[in-house]
């Protein structure tokens, strides 16, 4: 496949994003790791219900807004959409360290998930405006490699809610000012794409419009389901292992919340740097090269969820973390080509608006996963049981991306 080579500015780019994604995910994970704080000094929160209820809050607030931040996105400015969502979210992060209640607490949840919404769809989109030949998935990769990076440092944040001399709410203030300061040299220094001739001249489409277009498109309606059953596990392995792991070993909290993140993201890392080379090389023998790779992804995840679901049973920390290990490498392949395979069924135009809706219908699935995981949790049901029908949606997921078909007149991508 012909394609352009990327400027430096396009690696610039994804080196402006990368700190921007591990805030994304750093702010939003860290309070899984200082769950027990948390917990412990807001006295009106008792029931694991509460908590579960209070991680499916943010996710369905970000899965309504998130095609709404896409649309935005591709109607007006991907920067500015990157800027503002970064400021805002940084904001709600320092304010979350100063609630002293559980309504508080899942208000600041509750605009936390508004103001993180509008971020992805954007950042992947213009990374993809900005690599539009054979660098696109490893792009997309090192930016997701950022993701992986803040979850991994919101697992230590346990150690920081267990030192009296920091505290979980400290911890708060600290990232959100960081996200603060961050936001202002950002938008300096970021830009978009200019766009083409023919780009120029074509008029920016209504949201009626996009939204038809996507959701008459086969393929795409396909990516979504693909997008969503994993993400069913995948929200509970992020929101629920420090407690699970803490829980079924009788580890400390700082202890179970690096071993929930540190081990699967790392392995999460080198996947999608992995992946990432491993599909666009694949491109160059055939246009399904990055659906491929996902597959093989989403392949390795399946028996990762049995061994996570049947190590506490088995009494086994070891077994846990080879099974978190390989779920990472799973994952990797999987989530560094989403955005990839979505440029190849869905025009530039239509791209943050289409990943939007992919995280609207997944994140609104993986919160009522949280929710339902906490109350089966209160229940009793068994661990194996639940991952268990986990590993039995992945199953379903590698036959759906192999049923997506890409489209000849949107490769090679200069021609969009």
């Amino acid at each position: 496949m012909n394609s352009p080579s990327p400027g430096r500015y396009a690696w610039i780019v994804v080196a402006l994003l990368f700190p921007v994604a591990l805030l994304n995910y750093l702010d939003r994970q860290m309070i899984a790791a200082m769950k027990l704080s948390v917990m412990g000094d807001v006295h009106d929160m008792a029931l694991e219900s509460q908590w579960g209820y209070m991680l499916g809050q943010f996710k369905w607030v970000y899965a309504f807004f998130s095609p709404i931040g896409g649309y935005v996105a591709d109607r007006f400015s991907r920067r500015w959409t990157i800027g503002g969502s970064l400021l805002g979210w940084s904001l709600i992060t320092w304010l979350t360290g100063h609630v002293t209640s559980y309504d508080g607490l899942l208000w600041t949840r509750t605009a936390m998930g508004l103001s993180e919404a509008f971020y992805i769809p954007a950042a992947l989109a213009l990374i993809s405006d900005y690599h539009r030949g054979d660098t696109r998935s490893r792009a997309t990769g090192i930016h997701q490699m950022g993701i992986y990076c803040g979850v991994i440092l919101g697992g230590f944040a346990g150690y920081a809610a267990d030192a009296p001399a920091i505290g979980w709410r400290s911890t708060f203030n600290f990232t959100g000012l960081v996200g603060i300061l961050y936001a202002f040299p950002l938008l300096f220094l970021l830009r978009d794409r200019p766009r083409g001739n023919g780009e120029n001249s074509a008029p920016k489409p209504k949201a009626v419009h996009s939204v038809r277009a996507l959701l008459t498109n086969g393929s795409f309606l396909l990516l979504v389901l693909y997008f969503t059953l994993p993400a069913l596990a995948g929200w509970v392995v992020r929101d629920w292992m420090p407690a699970i792991l803490q829980q079924s070993f009788n580890i400390s909290q700082g202890l179970a919340g690096v071993s929930a993140t540190l081990y699967w993201q790392a392995a999460a890392i080198v996947a999608a740097f992995g992946g990432g080379w491993l599909a666009d090389k694949w491109m160059g023998r055939t246009r399904r090269g990055r659906i491929y790779v996902s597959a093989i992804g989403m392949a390795l995840i399946i028996p990762a969820l049995f061994g996570v679901g049947n190590a506490p049973g088995l009494g086994s920390f070891s077994l846990a973390i080879a099974s978190l290990v390989l779920f990472g490498i799973g994952w990797g392949f999987f989530d560094t080509n989403n955005m990839p395979i979505l440029c190849q069924i869905a025009k530039p135009e239509l791209r943050a608006t289409g990943y939007g809706i992919m995280n609207f219908v997944s994140i609104s699935c993986g919160g009522f996963a949280d929710w339902g995981f906490g109350a089966m949790r209160d229940r009793d049901v068994p661990l194996n049981a639940i991952f268990g029908v986990f590993a039995a949606a992945c199953v379903i997921s590698v036959v759906l991306v192999l049923l997506i078909r890409p489209r000849s007149d949107l490769e090679p991508d200069s021609g969009t």
